[in-house]
């Protein structure tokens, strides 16, 4: 679950930072947010890479334990 909020994190303050970049250089309103979304996406994607696969990891360990639990219940129902 850690890893979800660091990366959530960052994701939100690269965001925030290319928001206040592009209002320097003037951009307003929907050509500021679309603008902000379109290039905070890809330093996301480059920049965040890592911390996007330990998120994963993270969330698809958290389902398997999860599933795992719920086979062990299932099993003790039915026993």
């Amino acid at each position: 679950m850690r890893s979800v909020l660091l990366y959530t994190a960052a994701r939100f303050a690269i965001f925030l930072g290319t928001v206040a970049i592009l209002a320097l250089f003037g951009a307003r309103g929907l050509l500021l947010l679309g603008l902000a979304v379109l290039i905070s996406g890809i330093v996301s994607f480059v920049l965040l890479s890592g911390q996007r696969d330990a998120m994963s990891s993270a969330v698809v360990s958290g389902f398997q334990a999860r599933r795992s639990r719920f086979e062990r219940a299932r099993t003790k129902e039915d026993g």
